[in-house]
């Protein structure tokens, strides 16, 4: 005979917040293990296009490495330049 166990929603919010905290945790440290960052990972970090971060990349706002026909971004660098143009 199976039991029956009652779920309340204080259960489920309790549940709820642990689950995003851990799936948080996760984000976070797969991101700071992607210390160098492709176009495309830039692109969606940012939501912009290509023809934006190639802007970007031109007019120097984001530091850009090349590597044979591949640019790459360091994170910390694209997060420094975000809070250095911080609009309180």
């Amino acid at each position: 005979m199976e039991k029956i166990i009652v779920i309340t929603k204080e259960d489920f919010d309790l549940f709820k917040q642990e689950l995003l905290t851990e799936i948080k945790s996760i984000f976070d440290t797969n991101i700071k293990k992607a210390q160098w960052l492709r176009s495309k990972d830039v692109r969606e970090l940012l939501n912009i296009s290509d023809s934006t971060l190639q802007t970007l990349r031109i007019n120097r706002t984001i530091p850009a490495y090349k590597l044979d026909s591949t640019w790459f971004y360091k994170l910390e660098e694209i997060q420094a330049v975000l809070e250095s143009n911080k609009i309180n």
